[in-house]
């Protein structure tokens, strides 16, 4: 009998193995066990990266849906949120196609640049639209970046923080989504020739053009500055959403001289006074961006350009309570998890809000504020009864 009891696998014996399973018709030992379950895991991870790699036109979420989704976690800048829902649509629609054997067209991607004032949203609308379709997102500020040769970090580096990103799954990372904050800051510093290179401008974007447009690019796995004796990581950056964004402060002033150039000498009055500011921006265009600095051939590598409007008072009490996850929702719960039920009366959301506003931080600023209002309250929390509520008394600055 001992003799039958052994792996009808790899042969072992009862005495050789751990554990030995027995069926209808044999034994399986440990080893085979462990040894199947990777095998079928191996396999069910092939299949699901082949399913999931390119999703069908029929699988993605329209437009419509990607902005009500929008909705829940961004307040206003409906404008911005449309441009980027099509734009995001009409990327992730074209990977599919793209994929077919069968295309007769082949349709090239359209990169997204933003233009809007600090704490406007710019970053919170690309991180929120990378959630919602799953795919690797990564910040990188373009500030760091500097021309190869020089102080500072190569443009390759900023394909490495996606690969970090993405476990270093070059697949998963060739269909992601790279957020260039900071943009504005690498304009040409001026037009006039100069002795000294513009490393950290135009040198920047210059290096850029060949992310953007779609390239194999040989990537340093850490980051950093490329070395000869390094090991490369190659990505295609062809089918990468590069959704770029900046404040441009002055843009304004550029937009109002350029729909008023016709007014020459002092007797001429403007043709189009406006003193708006959204109505300014809703005349941007890639003109007004090459006025401020950004070369010719960037810019044609973003088609899309959209603007994001200035918060007014109104909008910013909505971003304070509103949203999924507002600033007022999430203390709630923090004062929560201590027992403690928080509210706050209208009039002091407003004081809040106003004391913001003054700062001129836009919508980042609302939590600093908040933080410093609550912060006594936080500090003696074990000495807090059931609730607390916050009204316009309770807040000083």
């Amino acid at each position: 009998m001992s003799n039958k009891k052994h792996c009808s696998f790899c042969g072992r014996n009862k005495n050789e193995v751990s554990v030995l399973v027995s069926g209808q018709n044999g034994f399986i030992c440990n080893y085979c066990i462990e040894q199947a379950h990777t095998i079928v895991k191996e396999t069910n991870e092939q299949e699901n990266k082949n399913h999931s790699s390119v999703k069908t036109s029929a699988q993605l979420k329209k437009p419509r849906e990607i902005k009500e989704f929008l909705d829940e976690y961004v307040i206003g800048q409906d404008q911005a949120k449309k441009q980027l829902s099509i734009a995001v649509y009409n990327h992730y629609k074209r990977l599919a196609h793209n994929a077919d054997e069968n295309k007769s067209v082949e349709i090239e991607k359209s990169n997204i640049i933003m233009v809007g004032e600090t704490g406007t949203g710019k970053t919170l609308l690309a991180k929120t639209i990378a959630r919602q379709l799953e795919v690797p997102f990564c910040i990188v500020d373009a500030t760091v970046l500097t021309e190869a040769g020089y102080v500072g970090e190569d443009v390759e580096s900023i394909l490495s923080r996606l690969l970090m990103v993405s476990d270093y799954d070059v697949e998963k990372a060739e269909r992601g989504i790279v957020f260039i904050d900071e943009i504005d800051k690498i304009a040409r510093k001026s037009d006039n020739p100069s002795l000294t290179r513009d490393v950290s401008g135009e040198g920047v974007q210059q290096g850029l053009l060949k992310l953007l447009e779609g390239s194999i690019v040989n990537v340093p796995p850490q980051g950093g500055r490329k070395h000869p004796d390094q090991k490369y990581i190659q990505v295609n950056t062809q089918n990468i959403l590069f959704i770029a964004g900046g404040a441009f402060d002055g843009i304004k002033e550029i937009i109002e001289r350029r729909m008023n150039k016709q007014a020459i000498g002092f007797s001429s009055e403007k043709t189009n006074k406006v003193e708006d500011d959204s109505y300014i921006l809703d005349k941007l265009d890639a003109t007004d961006l090459r006025n401020f600095g950004l070369i010719p051939e960037l810019l044609g590598r973003f088609p899309i350009v959209t603007h994001l409007d200035k918060l007014d008072e109104a909008t910013m009490l909505r971003i304070l309570s509103e949203p999924k996850n507002s600033i007022i929702n999430q203390f709630i719960e923090l004062f929560r998890l201590d027992g403690v039920e928080l509210s706050f009366t209208e009039g002091a959301l407003q004081k809040i809000v106003k004391e913001t506003m003054e700062k001129g931080l836009g919508a980042r600023g609302l939590r600093g504020t908040t933080e410093k209002v609550l912060e006594k309250y936080m500090y003696d929390i074990d000495q807090l009864g059931g609730s607390l509520v916050i009204d316009e008394s309770k807040i000083e600055f």
